[in-house]
Formats: C-alpha cells, structure tokens, sequence
C-alpha cells in the first residue's frame, strides 16, 4: 500500500502560515513526522497561493527534500507550479496529483506528465463533473490511461483516484467508488488505484470510524494506494493489519516490524 502523506497543504492554517514565514523548521518537521508515521511519499500543496504559487511550490519541495529523503507528490493543477516542483524535485520518482479527463487540465498538464519520469494521480472525471455511476467513472480512467500509454506513461505509474464522495448525500457514493476500484484492477495489470478516504464521511458523527471501515473495504476491492494522515497511528495500523490479511505481506513482516515498533494501536 503507497501511502501519501497529506499534511503539506496550505488549506490548513497551521501550514499556510509557515509558508506565508518562511517557516522551515515548521514544515520540515511536519514532513519528517510523517516519514517516521509510515509515509512512502509526502503531498505538497500551496494552492491557496494563487500568485506565487510556483515560487512556493520550489521553496517546499527543497525544504522538505532537507528533512526527508521521500519522493515528493506535486499537488496543483498549474502546470507552471508543477513544473517548478518537478525541476527542484531530487529524492526518486515525483508523482503529480492530478490529471483527469477535463480537456483544459489534461491539455495543460499531460505534456508534463510524458515529459518527466513521474508517476500520476488520475481522477475519474471529465468535462460533464463527475459521473454518479460507476461504469461512467470507468471509462474515463480507461480513456486517458490509453493517452498517457501512448505518451510513454507506464501502467504502474498510473494510480486512478475514483474520487470518494458523501455518504450523506447519497448513500450509493460508497458503492460506485468500490465498484470502479475493481473494475480498474480487472481491465489493467499494473495500473494502481488511490484515493482520499475522508470524504465519504463527510457530515456524518464519528467520522473517523466510517474512514476506517471504508479504507479496508477499499482495500479488499484492490486498492493499493491512500492519501491521508499518516501521524494518525490508528489509520496506520489498519493498513498494515489489512496488508497482512489480504495476503500481501509475506510472512507477516511488516506487521511483527510494526508491533515491535510500537505503531499498533487497540
């Protein structure tokens, strides 16, 4: 399971400060707790700065490249803020998030994403919003995973996001993001699957339980990649108690390395 650190991302108030400070030791600190939770790679986001965001997309990404030696996931849909991440970008393979069927956005940024070693975060929607039924969702990820193939994008670096929505608004929105998540490991061998969990709460009480209980149904489903916090130790531990259930974790090691690590909450 490829985990990405979601903490970097000035739409909350603490990180949108120490990037308005120049804050390093703020966000390197933020970017190392998150290496030492369990993250394979860690998301940087500035969106809320519309006017410099590729200067502060640059300023990030060599911060907390100091701190960490993870890959780094390039959060924008400016293609020059991607860019900026991209040529300041040392530690491994980037990732961008995210491309998708939108004509404009995908005009913008796919020349970047067959330009660049990268990996990519695809989200399944296209010019008409995003589509309610799974079959729809579908069909975008296969369409443009067919463009990004022709532009020399492997299928292994691909990871299609079937953009989890409310419950509360309708309560089939869990069912069509699990229904695409297997369609997508059934039509594609290597192509990898992703998403951000939080949503399918979203005005519900206990909402940490529902994120919980959605990641490991997802993940029974094929899903082989998550966006979320990797500093909370109970998410964590449910990724590795899951990994080890569903047979992909040979002999139980990373479960024996986490309990001896003490990062198995009750």
């Amino acid at each position: 399971m490829l985990v990405i650190g979601e903490k970097i991302n000035t739409s909350r108030e603490s990180i949108k400060k120490a990037v308005e400070t120049k804050d390093s030791e703020f966000i390197r600190k933020v970017a190392r707790e998150q290496k030492e939770g369990g993250a394979h790679y860690i998301d940087i986001n500035c969106g809320t700065f519309i006017d410099n965001e590729p200067e502060l997309m640059e300023w990030l990404v060599e911060e907390v490249q100091k701190e960490v030696d993870l890959p780094l996931c390039i959060d924008s849909p400016n293609p020059e803020a991607v860019r900026a991440g991209f040529e300041a970008h040392k530690n491994g393979k980037p990732m961008l998030n995210s491309i998708s069927g939108e004509k404009e956005r995908y005009d913008a940024l796919a020349p970047l994403v067959k330009g660049y070693d990268c990996k990519v975060v695809l989200l399944t929607m296209d010019d008409t919003g995003i589509p309610t039924d799974a079959e729809k969702r579908f069909q975008v990820a296969k369409d443009v995973i067919a463009d990004l193939k022709d532009g020399g994008v492997k299928e292994e670096d691909i990871y299609v996001d079937p953009l989890v929505q409310p419950i509360s608004t309708d309560t089939t929105n869990g069912l069509s993001v699990l229904e695409t998540i297997k369609k997508i490991h059934k039509e594609f061998d290597n192509v990898n699957t992703t998403c951000g969990l939080s949503n399918v709460s979203y005005g519900l009480p206990q909402r940490k339980l529902l994120n919980q209980t959605f990641m490991i149904m997802c993940m029974t489903e094929g899903l082989n990649g998550v966006i979320l916090d990797p500093t909370d130790k109970k998410m964590m531990g449910l990724v590795t108690v899951s990994n080890s259930l569903l047979n992909k974790d040979p002999f139980c090691g990373q479960y024996l390395k986490a309990y001896r690590d003490g990062l198995l909450e009750i």
